[in-house]
């Protein structure tokens, strides 16, 4: 049975307009049901709808602001946003190496902009990059945007299509947004930033491990409130795709995949997020050289097997 996420089915989007499409409450239960997912059926099943079954958009809104604002607290604890600069550090080294013009970070899926938001604050890629966060959900981006103007920050956030922006982004990054994709979907969402001006993307995402599941269970059991948080928690962690499905998806035109951290090279036990890297075939040397000691664990396709020795 595929494991299905509440939010990615209550909330839906027109990928292209970002217009917010109406969702029948019943269709949703129905869909959880045949996936044999009862208790998120249950879950839905208590959202409030109008007369016509459609779920109320105010109230999912609120839902999921607050779902999110969880989430962060969860980033904030695992400190994804030393996680991250250590990997993107020296991957703008790298870039500038290259790069003509200003550098703009995209981060894809940026929710309530926690990543954005840490990077506008700490300021550990410097002056010169310019910070966008792109969601197709509107709330969370007008709550994004207010955050970031409370807390004084400069960055921006965008309601759309990441791709379709009228400024090319140098690096796309994202969190917790690839298990969303699946089958082709994954391998077009790498292709789209392919066929991009951007000169690397660095997608992080949940490490699939046997204790992933057992350890999101936990994390979102004891941080998170709300039954559709701890549901969507571990059903993400049960949906993480494989390293050898990233580099594959990953591998497009024009762009050399590297997994950061694989399986063989990490330990199960701390492992919770690593990122899948795409660069321009030019950027790779660079990059290692940037990474210094922690190139040793950046891998390509031909050594997957070796590293999962």
């Amino acid at each position: 049975m595929p494991h299905l996420e509440i939010s990615d089915l209550i909330t839906v989007t027109d990928p292209r307009s970002g217009a917010r499409l109406p969702v029948h409450r019943g269709e949703v239960v129905q869909r959880l049901r045949e996936a044999g997912d009862r208790r998120a059926a249950r879950i839905v099943a208590a959202l409030p709808a109008d007369r016509h079954d459609v779920l109320d958009p105010f109230a999912v809104d609120r839902l999921m602001i607050g779902v999110h604002t969880e989430l962060q607290r969860l980033s904030e604890e695992l400190r994804l946003g030393e996680r991250l600069v250590h990997v993107l550090g020296p991957l703008f080294e790298a870039v500038r190496a290259t790069a003509t013009g200003p550098l703009r970070l995209v981060d894809v899926g940026s929710g309530l902009g926690y990543v954005v938001r840490w990077l506008a604050a700490h300021g550990p890629l410097g002056p010169e990059v310019e910070l966008v966060g792109v969601d197709l959900d509107a709330a969370l981006v007008g709550e994004a945007d207010r955050l970031a103007r409370a807390e004084d920050l400069d960055c921006r956030f965008v309601h759309g299509n990441a791709f379709d922006l009228p400024e090319a982004a140098t690096v796309y990054v994202s969190t917790g947004v690839l298990h969303h994709f699946r089958g082709p979907d994954l391998a077009e969402f790498f292709r789209a930033q392919a066929a991009s001006p951007a000169l690397a993307f660095c997608h992080f995402d949940i490490a699939a491990t046997r204790l992933a599941p057992v350890g999101a269970w936990v994390f979102h059991r004891t941080r998170m409130r709300h039954p559709l948080g701890r549901h969507d928690g571990v059903a993400s962690a049960r949906r993480a795709h494989t390293d050898e499905t990233l580099l594959h998806a990953a591998a497009a035109p024009g762009m050399r995949p590297l997994l950061y951290e694989p399986r063989g090279l990490a330990n199960p036990f701390c492992t919770t997020l690593r990122p899948i890297i795409g660069v321009r075939p030019e950027l790779e040397a660079p990059l290692r050289r940037a990474l210094g000691r922690a190139a040793r664990r950046l891998v390509g396709p031909e050594q997957l097997v070796g590293a999962a020795r």
